[in-house]
């Protein structure tokens, strides 16, 4: 055998092989699933405060809720699953409370996956006021009691009542409307 028809043999295998590789990468690629999560599903695709509603400095909280329960400040604590549609929904809620009682009150998202597993909590650990839903909201107020504890979609507007009242603010009726510096495209699109 020549050195030329080694060496054609040679191309020719080698063309079969790139060939090949092509063919198994695009059957590997039509094979993988494309990602399909969304704010109207229960499928994980990432942290929601920062997906949904557009304040990654949600996550994590700036103070711990022995550290909140110490300052003369009322704490929002917010029970969420990054999985779970109605968690997606409320996150664009909790960032809007944010935007106007973020510097006078402690913000604390809790995912319910960070709760240690326990028989009992002391009332300073976020176990204790977490009843097994998502999303669940407690409002605590300077001296640590509760104000607001319920279960879902608590709307914005009885978490800004509870606010106005711990912080001595005119009723929402009486005052003219508050409005929010515009942080993130895509939760004022959500919002509209």
């Amino acid at each position: 055998m020549s050195i030329a028809t080694f060496l054609n043999s040679g191309r020719r295998l080698f063309s079969w092989l790139i060939l090949l590789v092509a063919t198994f990468s695009c059957l590997f690629l039509l094979g993988t699933p494309s990602a399909s999560a969304g704010i109207n599903d229960d499928k994980y695709d990432g942290n929601i405060f920062v997906l949904y509603g557009g304040n990654g400095s949600l996550v994590p909280p700036k103070v711990k809720l022995a550290e909140s329960l110490k300052r003369d400040k009322p704490t929002l604590l917010v029970f969420y699953a990054d999985d779970s549609k109605d968690c997606k929904q409320y996150a664009i809620v909790v960032s809007q409370l944010q935007a106007f009682y973020g510097r006078a009150a402690d913000f604390i998202p809790v995912s319910i996956d960070s709760i240690p597993p326990k028989s009992n909590y002391p009332p300073t650990e976020v176990g204790y006021y977490y009843k097994g839903f998502v999303p669940q909201v407690v409002l605590l107020d300077k001296s640590g009691k509760q104000v607001i504890n319920e279960k879902g979609q608590v709307p914005f507007e009885k978490i800004d009542d509870a606010f106005r009242e711990l912080f001595n603010l005119l009723p929402r009726s009486d005052s003219k409307e508050l409005k929010p510096k515009a942080f993130n495209e895509f939760s004022t699109e959500l919002t509209n």
